[in-house]
């Protein structure tokens, strides 16, 4: 598929789709257990973790050379850390109390997730102009990873006394990014197949960061015991599954 415009829909439709209905998910219940939340935070990692090694890596070898695919991972991992540093988005003050802190929790990780969805975007668009086959497979793998990030962004507005319909408008919001990744990912996709296996790369890259420095520490900090890695487990053999079924 070389349709750029047509690959940025596609991306924006995933990103909003993943986060609206992990709302949704939230919605009317107000709240989900932290023991609950480590869980399903652990099968996105590893949904995500399958998708960098299964996808991303292999096809940037394929199409390009090792130099190219490890100069977009380092340039990838980079890029996120920096960002990290200069905009920590998950910071937020501890000592105020009751709504205030919950909505500076929702808004705090709506950023975070909006950024995310940059490189995720970046690697749908990227993984379109590789084969159209892989754009889709990432399509679906990136939704039901964007869907515990909804829900957990979703308790938060919910404890801060935020009404349903505000609550999906702002999980919405956070997954609009995807589209100008997938956008991004497409554009420099299609220059060569150089500048393709560098985009795989970069997205393979950035996600690792935000795999092991956010997404599994988030998830065996929410509370004490196995679950976390019982979800992790859980996700990268969800994740091997959808890959050998939309194959």
């Amino acid at each position: 598929m070389d349709n750029i415009w047509l690959i940025g829909l596609i991306g924006l439709l995933t990103g909003v789709l993943g986060t609206g209905l992990g709302a949704l998910g939230i919605i009317g219940i107000k709240r989900i257990s932290e023991f609950l939340l480590s869980i399903v935070l652990g099968i996105s990692a590893g949904v995500m973790t399958s998708i960098i090694f299964l996808d991303l890596i292999p096809e940037a070898l394929e199409i390009g050379t090792l130099f190219s695919s490890i100069f977009g991972i380092l340039l990838g991992v980079v890029t996120i850390g920096i960002l990290d540093l200069r905009f920590p988005h998950k910071h937020f003050s501890l000592s105020e109390e009751g709504a205030v802190r919950y909505l500076k929790m929702g808004l705090l990780l709506g950023i975070g997730i909006a950024m995310h969805n940059i490189p995720e975007g970046l690697a749908i668009g990227a993984g379109f102009i590789a084969s159209e086959s892989l754009g889709i497979r990432l399509s679906i793998l990136m939704a039901l990873h964007n869907f515990p990030e909804g829900l957990a962004m979703a308790t938060a507005l919910g404890l801060a006394g935020l009404k349903g319909r505000t609550i999906l408008l702002y999980t919405a919001l956070a997954g609009v990014p995807m589209g100008l990744g997938a956008l991004i990912g497409a554009f420099f996709g299609t220059i060569s197949e150089f500048a393709l296996a560098v985009s795989l790369g970069f997205a393979g890259g950035a996600m690792l960061y935000i795999v092991f420095d956010e997404l599994i520490p988030d998830a065996h900090a929410r509370v004490k015991g196995h679950q976390a890695i019982i979800g992790i487990i859980s996700g990268v053999i969800l994740g091997i599954i959808f890959n050998t079924l939309l194959h």
